[in-house]
């Protein structure tokens, strides 16, 4: 870490030849003064401006103050070479500067030479002051990259999720116990109003069945629905509870409404944080599939490092051991399965268009990552070519199998041409029908004349 910007001037070149012992000639102070000596020293004159400095020299990029006294070298020894430990720095002050730049190995042996022996080198500055300046630095460093680091977003997002998911267990667990513990009381309610949340904001306000004949719900049910509830509650065959239990039920029913609303609140925080940190990403696949996707991954960085078959499979780890192991089918889908765009295929095709919105889904996961535009249409691309496919899929659609493979295949559209085809008598045998026994008899009648035939002939020749 700096603390101020100092350049050193190479008194012996020879001996920075020799790379694997240049570590010799930095062993003490007296040594490192015949290598090298101090040309230029200028001091910051707040932290603030060292870590503006530091901030600079860490993404590669040239600070004003380094400029300046780069620029001052520059009309005094031009012609010497400046060697540079980042060779990133080095190539923008090559194209800002036009002053010959150098890195090698050599360059990075010197600089750890000069890194040891910096107390030796600069005099006039206490070990003591100088550390406490590092330290300070140092800490200031790590609290801007900590402010303005990405990952850090990421852990929000994590985060969010994850209390979301514990949300709805929660909320299971509370609203099943609600609906049982009540039950007893007026087991009809539950048949008649199935969502839970009005569920609960009937019980709160009504409390005891006896009290829906003179309650009005009606800003909570339909009217043909409060008119059930209150048929119900005049022939209702649950018990009689005291008014102690009518409280603790209308405390958890109070529980279940306050979390609702809270993870309804929750839910909109996440839309907002994924459409400004992923938008294609939330596009593609929809921001509570993205936020699981990122939060198994660890960041958006670790997540846009996977190969697509690896976010195809992402949370299916233990089915793909297992699979492996017994060798058996692999799964074809991990959390990508809650994607809407799967959702909606038919079980045939689920493979197939989970595959290849893996592959589209890791193209966009990239771009949020390590792209520096925040829009959505690269995600809005990607999500119709592949609800094209879907649709292709479906309906048996050909494509073309070279050329773009964009655009579908221009066939002749086939049409049934039914023909009325009458039987051809002309083809028919004309020989008459003969029996096999007649068939039979005629064969064996020529056998015995042939023989006949045979002997005269011999006969006659004798």
């Amino acid at each position: 870490f700096l603390i101020f910007f100092f350049l050193l001037q190479v008194l012996n070149e020879k001996k920075l030849q020799e790379v694997d012992s240049l570590w010799k000639e930095f062993e003490t102070p007296e040594k490192a003064n015949k290598i090298v000596k101090l040309k230029h020293f200028e001091k910051f004159q707040d932290t603030t401006e060292a870590l503006a400095a530091s901030t600079a020299l860490v993404e590669g990029k040239l600070s004003k103050n380094l400029k300046k006294i780069l620029k001052k070298i520059v009309a005094k020894d031009a012609h010497e070479q400046l060697a540079v430990a980042d060779a990133k720095l080095g190539g923008v002050i090559k194209d800002k500067l036009n002053l010959s730049c150098i890195h090698s190995p050599m360059v990075t042996e010197l600089m750890r030479g000069i890194r040891s022996q910096i107390e030796g080198l600069i005099t006039g500055l206490p070990s003591r002051e100088m550390a406490a300046m590092c330290l300070g630095l140092a800490h200031s460093l790590s609290r801007y990259k900590l402010k303005f680091s990405p990952d850090k977003v990421d852990t929000m997002i994590i985060q969010a999720i994850s209390l979301l998911d514990d949300l709805d267990k929660e909320l299971n667990n509370y609203i099943m116990r609600c609906r049982e513990w009540y039950g007893w009381h007026f087991p009809e309610l539950g048949k008649i109003v199935t969502d839970n949340l009005t569920y609960c904001k009937c019980v709160r306000k009504v409390g005891d069945r006896s009290n829906f004949a003179s309650s009005d719900v009606s800003d909570i049910l339909p009217e043909e629905i409060e008119q059930d509830v209150k048929a119900a509650a005049e022939i209702s065959m649950g018990t009689e509870v005291s008014e102690e239990d009518i409280n603790n039920i209308i405390h958890l029913c109070d529980q279940v409404i306050e979390i609702s609303e809270y993870r309804t609140q929750l839910y909109d925080y996440l839309k907002n944080r994924m459409m400004a940190i992923a938008p294609n990403l939330t596009v593609m696949v929809g921001e509570l599939v993205g936020a699981r996707l990122i939060a198994h991954a660890g960041s958006l960085l670790n997540l846009a490092k996977h190969p697509a078959s690896t976010v195809q499979l992402l949370g299916a780890e233990k089915a793909l051991f297992r699979a492996l192991k017994t060798k058996r089918d692999t799964p074809k889908f991990g959390l990508i399965y809650h994607a809407s765009l799967v959702g909606q295929t038919n079980t045939k095709n689920k493979g197939k268009i989970s595959r290849m919105l893996a592959a589209k889904t890791a193209l966009t996961i990239r771009y949020d990552a390590l792209g520096e535009n925040t829009s959505a249409e690269m995600g809005a691309e990607n999500r119709l070519k592949v609800e094209t496919r879907l649709r292709l899929l479906e309906e048996r659609g050909i494509r073309r199998i070279s050329g773009t493979g964009k655009a579908l295949a221009r066939t002749d559209k086939y049409q049934n041409k039914s023909e009325v085809k009458i039987f051809d008598a002309s083809g028919d045998s004309t020989l008459p029908a003969v029996s096999k026994k007649r068939k039979i008899r005629e064969v064996g009648e020529q056998d015995t004349e042939v023989a006949v035939k045979a002997k005269k002939f011999k006969a006659e020749v004798k």
